[in-house]
């Protein structure tokens, strides 16, 4: 029986890169890899980019509100579905992704960010926690060298806590971080129940 998997990861831990090897490995022997995006990631169109310039066109580009059972029945024989920023995924999507998998027998490949800026967890990935059958983290590296989870966001060169969740095209304001400097450089200076928490163990000290 086919699996649907999430490989997560912070920002620039190669996750696009991994989308478009992964969509090759298969195409190149003669096999059919769908490859979907939502449509709600307007960077790169209708295209899949990394940041060392590979690139590749996408099949599907998911709208919020689409069916992707009805969106696959164009394509014939489909060998497996290559999905990337899933956590643009609505709950209802990945609910099919379930179905794809277990009773049409399609493998499903996803790759997304787990948390977004403020360390919460997006609707997609949140449910691919729930019900994906495999879980693999990327690793990004923060600044400091270790591995990083979290993203952080960046306005005119500052770190902030408030804010949209979803910000399109604006990666070069993100900085993955570990848990360590997200904790320093975002959550105690900007959120407060972080700040009363640090205070009162300093305090205590």
């Amino acid at each position: 029986m086919a699996k649907l998997y999430f490989n997560y990861g912070a920002m620039s831990a190669g996750k696009s890169i991994e989308v478009i090897t992964t969509a090759y490995k298969y195409n190149s022997k003669g096999m059919n890899a769908l490859v979907i995006k939502p449509l709600i990631d307007t960077k790169g169109g209708d295209l899949i980019t990394s940041r060392i310039g590979m690139s590749k066109q996408v099949d599907i580009l998911l709208k919020k509100d689409a069916s992707l059972i009805d969106e696959i029945k164009n394509y014939g024989d489909i060998t497996c579905l290559v999905i990337d920023e899933a956590q643009f995924l609505t709950e209802k999507q990945v609910y099919e992704l379930v179905i794809i998998t277990k009773y049409l027998d399609i493998p499903v490949i996803c790759y997304g960010l787990k948390v977004d800026f403020q360390g919460h967890l997006f609707q997609g990935s949140e449910a691919l926690i729930r019900y994906a059958d495999s879980l693999n983290e990327l690793v990004a590296i923060c600044a400091c060298g270790k591995k990083a989870r979290f993203n952080a966001r960046k306005v005119n060169g500052q770190y902030i806590y408030d804010g949209e969740q979803i910000l399109i095209g604006e990666d070069e304001a993100y900085d993955p971080l570990c848990e360590t400097c997200f904790l320093n450089k975002v959550l105690i200076p900007h959120s407060q129940e972080f700040q009363k928490i640090y205070n009162k163990i300093k305090g205590e000290r």
